[in-house]
């Protein structure tokens, strides 16, 4: 599976290189390697079909080793990566995962959406205090103060398309993210929203311009840290 983005490339090489006519040469790079990932997970603005898939360039790479790990064993389920990584060692996906963790490349511009300025405010409320009386932790406590995430396991929240915040909140609330399998803090937390309240987050997130690193670990309170361990570890 490790060469299994090379493949292609390489057997046009092999044809041209029998006809005599031209030699082409493969470097073998993670780049190289990575191009059958980039072909969705690419950097450019998210529009259309396209909106459903994630940016991960300069994701934590703890988180994008758990994702990667979740697909291949079962545990998060999308066809076309359980495919892809199905024969793939912990190692390898452990050295995709720092790769694209590494990269710093442009986000897109804020999208453009119209909310009232209350649901501004109660949005602005959760985002940076929760709601106790809920047992809905502010978002700023588990994913950073800016919602850049933290290093290694927690990732940001900006620069995401709306349509894609707001199928991963559907995909919380239903369970259809990790197949009911687990207990998991997200889908806890998503299912403490109401709709309307789900909808303003989505919206606020794509609003907001990015800025700024990850956090570290250590900055994450110890009941979040409890709450969420799931979450926390090379699994």
């Amino acid at each position: 599976m490790k060469y299994c983005c090379l493949i292609i490339p390489l057997f046009i090489s092999n044809l041209v290189n029998a006809s005599g006519s031209l030699s082409i040469t493969v470097p073998d790079t993670m780049e190289e390697r990575v191009k059958a990932c980039t072909i969705c997970h690419n950097n450019k603005d998210r529009i259309g079909r396209d909106a459903y898939y994630p940016r991960i360039a300069g994701k934590p790479a703890g988180y994008i080793f758990n994702q990667l790990k979740h697909f291949r064993d079962g545990r998060r389920y999308y066809q076309p990566m359980a495919i892809l990584l199905e024969n793939m060692s912990d190692e390898y996906m452990l050295e995709i995962a720092h790769y694209f963790s590494s990269l710093q490349l442009p986000y897109p511009p804020p999208e453009e959406i119209s909310m009232q300025p209350e649901e501004i405010e109660h949005i602005n409320m959760l985002i940076r205090l929760g709601d106790l009386d809920r047992s809905i932790p502010a978002c700023q406590s588990c994913h950073g103060k800016l919602l850049m995430g933290i290093k290694p396991f927690i990732p940001g929240l900006l620069g995401l398309p709306l349509a894609y915040i707001s199928a991963q909140f559907g995909s919380w609330r239903n369970g259809g993210l990790m197949r009911g399998q687990d207990s998991n803090c997200m889908s806890e937390i998503a299912n403490l929203l109401t709709d309307k309240e789900v909808v303003a987050i989505a919206k606020w997130l794509a609003m907001q311009p990015v800025s700024g690193e990850p956090d570290q670990s250590e900055l994450l309170l110890p009941k979040l840290f409890h709450r969420c361990s799931e979450l926390m570890y090379l699994k």
